[in-house]
């Protein structure tokens, strides 16, 4: 669109990680955004057969990882654990500098405040506009009108929607409405985008479409990490893939594949 930002041109096959391996990241002594030491998390109804069991994995600035594994898998656990929506069992998890395992409670919503989350079904409020949902954002966080009126038409040009910010949400389609809770997820500039099955419910060419997003604000420096079950996405992409499995973490691949049958 004439207006959007200039950005990298991408094709499917051509989409590649630009940032810094993790392993080089540690060697140079980078703090992770994301750090689980040892994590396991049980439910009560469940006590003998954890969600996540020992789990260690670091996530550096600027990384853009998939989270891969079958349902119950463990992925929406590992998810709501760096959200605090839940707490770890045993076992440390940092975020964003913050040791979540000893977090108080009123510290939850400064803590989210560096992180945008984009959902499956999107969670847009339904009576309000493209441009309001965005600016919702900004609002409940006492942003004053001055940056709502700047920064909300900035990020709406980012994902491609100038034209669209009057819109309400049944007036857009299903990639549209996606785009927009991307931008509100990172109207608030936070370092770190968690995007839990993004493309699920959107058709293969739209999702390219999303992805190719996601890739570009990935290369302004946000940390990225997308749960997903598109096989021929992260395959396509070749990003670094953290694989679960019944708990467990099974594989950290750099540059890597889905790698497990659906």
């Amino acid at each position: 669109m004439a207006n959007q930002p200039s950005l990298p041109s991408l094709q499917r096959n051509d989409i590649r990680s630009q940032t810094t391996p993790a392993a080089t990241q540690r060697v140079l002594g980078v703090k992770p955004v994301i750090n689980f030491e040892k994590v396991t998390k049980l439910y009560p109804a469940q006590p003998k057969k954890p969600a996540l069991k020992d789990i260690t994995l670091e996530i550096y600035p600027g990384e853009f990882i998939f989270l891969v594994g079958h349902s119950g898998s463990g992925k929406s656990t590992f998810i709501r654990l760096i959200n605090r929506e839940i707490i770890v069992s045993n076992g440390k998890l940092t975020v964003a500098g913050e040791d979540l395992t000893r977090m108080r409670n009123w510290r939850v919503p400064y803590l989210r405040r560096n992180i945008g989350c984009v959902f499956q079904d999107f969670k847009l409020l339904p009576n309000k506009t493209a441009f309001q949902n965005v600016a919702f954002a900004l609002e409940v966080i006492g942003k004053s009108r001055h940056i709502i009126r700047t920064q909300v038409p900035e990020v709406l040009r980012l994902v491609g929607l100038e034209d669209k910010q009057d819109k309400y949400p049944d007036q857009l389609s299903g990639g549209e409405q996606q785009r927009v809770s991307i931008a509100r997820a990172i109207v608030n500039r936070p370092p770190l985008l968690i995007c839990d099955e993004p493309t699920g419910n959107l058709d293969p060419q739209t999702s390219l479409g999303i992805m190719r997003l996601l890739d570009r604000i990935n290369r302004t420096g946000t940390t990225i990490l997308v749960a997903t079950h598109d096989r021929e996405m992260v395959d396509s992409m070749r990003k670094r893939v953290v694989a679960l499995e019944n708990g467990y973490l099974v594989r950290d691949q750099d540059k890597g594949v889905y790698g497990i049958d659906a």
